[in-house]
């Protein structure tokens, strides 16, 4: 059975076109994960992923999650609420290109609809900027949570490119 699925790619050219979205309250942090884990980004990838059909990880070795993360130019931040893992964003910094591409996004299911995805997407932009960097893009698709494509327009965000797929 196929699918048709609408991809949008979206980017910013400037932190200043960013739209800030609040805090939701001092009970939430959001670090830099370091040292990297494999296993917490595969778990979000799998309790995120899993409504959203992101499938291309699920067949990666520990080896290959490892090689991964293990590079200088990704890092993976973690949404908590106290003690509780709340959401995540995977930036992959091209320096070459003076880009950065916010890779997966996501805040995990009992946590949605909480008005934390405006925060962290605002706070994955802003750390995304960091360093010598022109542009921030990433791509959402008809898959994903119902709010992720407005979400992106809302902090500023522009359409440069439309797909239609059939998976």
């Amino acid at each position: 059975m196929t699918q048709e699925v609408k991809r949008n790619y979206l980017e910013i050219n400037s932190i200043r076109e960013l739209n800030q979205g609040s805090k939701p309250s001092d009970d939430y942090t959001l670090n830099l994960l370091n040292p990297i884990n494999f296993q917490l980004n595969k778990f979000f990838y799998k309790n995120i992923g899993n409504k959203h059909k992101w499938v291309d990880r699920l067949i990666w070795t520990e080896e290959k999650w490892i090689e991964y993360l293990s590079s200088k130019n990704v890092k993976t931040y973690v949404l908590k609420r106290k003690k509780d893992l709340a959401g995540f964003f995977e930036l992959i910094y091209h320096q070459e290109k003076k880009e950065t591409e916010i890779a997966y996004f996501g805040i995990l299911e009992e946590y949605q609809n909480k008005k934390l995805g405006s925060y962290l997407l605002s706070e994955a932009i802003k750390k995304a900027f960091k360093g010598n960097i022109n542009r921030v893009w990433v791509h959402t698709c008809s898959l994903d949570h119902k709010n992720a494509l407005n979400n992106y327009i809302a902090r500023g965000m522009k359409i440069f490119k439309s797909e239609t797929l059939n998976i």
